[in-house]
């Protein structure tokens, strides 16, 4: 049984490895548009990295109409796939995509 899951829009493909599953979701789905600040980026795990990264918990929060407990799952999620990712693997996969 697969591990990981995209998530994405009620999509449940499946993969044995996260770096697989955050390819899809980089290749698979539409871009996503950051309400904070507009920067395009592929949906799932990079755009969570993306809102906790370039933006403070309370900026997520007031532009998604989050709740705390929405915050600290995507925390979670994050924290999961970067305890287990390779990331540089990731990069080399995306740029091997047509």
């Amino acid at each position: 049984m697969p591990r990981w899951t995209c998530g994405i829009d009620g999509c449940d493909a499946g993969f044995d490895d996260v770096e697989s599953a955050i390819v899809h979701q980089t290749n698979g789905h539409q871009r996503h548009e950051c309400k904070v600040c507009g920067t395009i980026v592929p949906d799932g795990y990079f755009a969570i990295r993306h809102a906790f990264d370039e933006h403070t918990r309370a900026e997520f929060v007031r532009a998604y109409d989050a709740d705390s407990a929405a915050v600290r799952r995507r925390e979670e999620i994050k924290r999961e796939i970067e305890r287990e990712a390779n990331l540089q693997r990731v990069v080399d996969q995306l740029d091997r995509s047509p």
